[in-house]
């Protein structure tokens, strides 16, 4: 059967919460797949928050080893700090196994933020 239910896996790479502080999300293990859609949703932003996101990669799962994507690697651009009540999407198709999103603060208090990763072009089909 081929429809898009059963050819994308969706995994959490933010636990949706207020953050007050820079963060990363969890790494994504991207085996058995050849892309992600990164899908961030933003909520409240309190006190002049200025909050902003890129994607990171890396071939393991070590905190230290991840390293911003490539232009090459990513589709579309992240803003430079996220407006309240918006959705981000980005699409990584780089080679390393593992891909996050992180999260950086420049100012102000807090924003309620959260993030999903679809991964899509499964070597396996359907997926689980």
């Amino acid at each position: 059967m081929k429809d898009t239910f059963s050819n994308f896996k969706a995994v959490q790479a933010i636990v949706p919460a207020v953050k007050t502080a820079a963060a990363d999300g969890d790494a994504i293990d991207m085996q058995g797949f050849n892309s992600a859609l990164i899908v961030v949703n933003a909520g409240a932003v309190a006190g002049d928050g200025e909050f902003s996101i890129k994607l990171q990669e890396s071939d393991t799962t070590t905190s230290g080893d991840f390293t911003d994507v490539a232009a090459d690697d990513q589709h579309g651009t992240a803003p430079a700090v996220i407006d309240a009540n918006s959705v981000v999407k980005l699409g990584y198709v780089g080679s390393k196994r593992y891909v996050r999103v992180a999260v950086t603060k420049a100012g102000g208090t807090s924003i309620a933020l959260g993030a999903v990763a679809i991964l899509g072009h499964a070597a396996v089909s359907p997926v689980a």
